[in-house]
Parts: structure tokens; C-alpha cells; sequence
């Protein structure tokens, strides 16, 4: 992961009049390592669930509700 965000760092720039957002934006390693964690706790999540079984295997009963049709 990348290195802790530095908001001393960002103020200065901010002062200094630097770009919020953009390739060297005050704000993009901040908003890096923000959507890192979240994709990182979602995988971590979806891999922690209990996987159940394929309910719809095609072992179930089926039914034709339709009138059979003479086909010519």
C-alpha cells in the first residue's frame, strides 16, 4: 500500500494555490488509497462469505400449464 496521506503536505499546497484533483492534484493520493481500501474490504467481504449451494440445479419437477397444440 502506498505511503499514509500527508495533510500538512496538502494544506501547503492547497495554500500555494495547487490543483485539487488531476494527475499531481492534492487530493489523488488521498482519493488512491481511499478506493484501495474500499476494493480491498469489499474482496476481503464477498471472500468471507459462506458460499451456498446452486439452488437451481434442474432437479425439480416441471409442469406444462399450456393446451397442447396440433402442429400441421
Amino acid at each position: 500500500m502506498s505511503q499514509p496521506f500527508d495533510f500538512d503536505k496538502a494544506l501547503k499546497a492547497l495554500q500555494s494555490g495547487q490543483a485539487l484533483t488531476g494527475k499531481d492534484g492534492i487530493l489523488t493520493p488521498l482519493i488512491k488509497q481511499l478506493t484501495e481500501a474500499a476494493l480491498a474490504a469489499e474482496l476481503d467481504s464477498h471472500l468471507a462469505q459462506d458460499l451456498e449451494a446452486n439452488r437451481k440445479n434442474g432437479s425439480g419437477k416441471k409442469t406444462i400449464k399450456a393446451q397442447p397444440v396440433a402442429l400441421n
